[in-house]
């Protein structure tokens, strides 16, 4: 459900329509040019004794359009409360230990939506403890909610409070399927990058990681980073982590430190196998589209929701032609006969799981998923 008009008001109205019962809870995705009394809302909202989680994001995504004002709203079934975990200290996170899940006799893989304060420390390593402690008895899904400007603020919410360096999991009562794709292709590679620290890339092959990056990318653009800013050029140049099986691991290149250190959208753990990436509009809009076709659901059941989570530097990078890629996202789940129109986020980041082996935490790609029961 999207929802225009974005206050306080207006989301305890809509919110209390929703007729929520006691293992169901609601998620509020608000876009960041609309954000209401957060702390009013959660009062609200507690009061009624209604079950809630959400985030601020820098805008959400409607049928085939997105927007910086508005909200989207969905109930859903959910095997357990959603956790609120810190993230800021390694130390500080702490899993729950979901006994109710484990508790569970079903051969359904239900689903971990996830929201994480994209501008925090540590999403790997909570990512990690996340599969350690449910591994691949459950689809992931989820994305980074932040802000446009990069700014450190507030920007997840429930009925704990509102609050950054955290992170939301709902363990949703409903089967889904996933689709994750970036569209873009080795341009360079492989390389391995030698000395990292968490976000940051120091050495390609034992040699400076930027020197490496720069006459690679350089020479196919045929434009110069000291004539330009760092990131015109680098947004059309993300790194890829190598995972066999699957797509690379999208890694956006943000920004370049004053010691000449690669600032990555996530972490590169060290000695990782790297391909300097490259692509156009069009192959980006196609793999979007293939995301959504990937969705595809057993016949016969009930198709509850269908949910997007698309990294920023897609619309930052299509400017204009990000409606395409929306066309693209709406013509894969009509021909996956999905029959729901496609909501969500872009994010500063995005989770998903891939196959049976990973969780990851991508940059550059679009996730899609359908939830069914």
């Amino acid at each position: 459900m999207f929802l225009a008009e974005v206050n306080r008001e207006n989301i305890v109205k809509t919110v209390s329509m929703l007729d929520v019962k006691d293992n169901e809870t609601v998620m509020i995705l608000i876009g960041e040019d609309s954000i209401p009394d957060i702390d009013g809302l959660t009062c609200d909202l507690n009061e009624k004794g209604i079950c809630f989680f959400g985030g601020i994001f820098p805008a959400v995504i409607h049928g085939e359009a997105k927007y910086t004002e508005g909200a989207i709203i969905r109930k859903m079934p959910v095997i357990e409360k959603p956790a609120v975990v810190c993230i800021k200290e390694p130390d500080s996170i702490r899993i729950p230990d979901y006994t109710g899940f484990h508790e569970m006799e079903s051969d359904s893989k239900y689903t971990a939506i996830i929201l994480v304060d994209g501008m925090a420390p540590n999403i790997g390593l909570f990512l990690s403890e996340m599969l350690n402690k449910l591994g691949n008895s459950v689809n992931y899904f989820g994305g980074g909610a932040g802000y446009q400007s990069m700014k450190k603020d507030l920007c997840l919410f429930s009925s704990d409070g509102f609050f950054n360096n955290s992170a939301i999991v709902a363990l949703v009562k409903l089967e889904s399927s996933l689709g994750a794709r970036h569209g873009w292709k080795k341009m360079m590679g492989p390389l391995v990058a030698t000395r990292t620290d968490r976000n940051l890339i120091s050495e390609f092959n034992w040699e400076n990681a930027f020197e490496v990056y720069r006459e690679a990318v350089e020479r196919d653009s045929g434009r110069k980073f000291s004539e330009s800013d760092f990131y015109d050029i680098a947004k059309e140049y993300p790194l890829g982590l190598f995972r066999e099986g699957c797509e690379n691991i999208g890694r956006a290149t943000v920004a370049l430190t004053a010691d000449g250190d690669i600032v990555c959208g996530g972490e590169v753990q060290g000695n990782a196998v790297v391909d300097i990436l490259g692509g156009n509009k069009e192959s980006m809009i196609k793999a979007a589209q293939m995301a959504a076709e990937d969705c595809r659901i057993p016949s016969g059941r009930r198709i509850c929701h269908c949910l997007i989570s698309d990294c920023i530097s897609r619309w930052l990078l299509l400017e204009d032609e990000y409606s395409d890629e929306l066309k693209a996202i709406n013509r894969g789940v009509q021909s996956a006969d999905n029959g729901e129109i496609p909501e969500g986020v872009l994010t500063l980041g995005e989770i998903s799981s891939l196959g049976e082996r990973y969780l990851e935490y991508l940059n550059l790609t679009t996730v899609v998923m359908v939830l069914y029961e």
